[in-house]
């Protein structure tokens, strides 16, 4: 019994660390700018501006994959700085 206490203990500590990461993810930035192309995204990896000028499909495109791409480090170094969070339960 106590062991599923502490269980729940320890999924609560990781539901609020997952929280505290998500609005630190939310107060990130990054801005990527590619061929004519200006991609505005936040850490949480939702796009706050696209500017274009140029070929639209295709720069567009690339913009938000490397944007995508910085957020998820920006992420990843986030829960390195928690210590990994899963550790103790794995």
């Amino acid at each position: 019994m106590f062991d599923k206490i502490e269980q729940l203990k320890k999924l609560k500590q990781l539901r609020d660390q997952a929280m505290q990461m998500q609005k630190a993810l939310a107060q990130e930035r990054i801005t990527i700018e590619e061929r004519g192309v200006k991609v505005v995204m936040r850490g949480d990896q939702q796009i706050e501006e696209i500017y274009v000028d140029g070929d639209e499909k295709k720069d567009i495109r690339e913009a938000i994959n490397k944007a995508l791409k910085e957020s998820q480090k920006v992420a990843a170094k986030k829960l390195q700085e928690m210590g990994g969070g899963l550790g103790g339960l794995l």
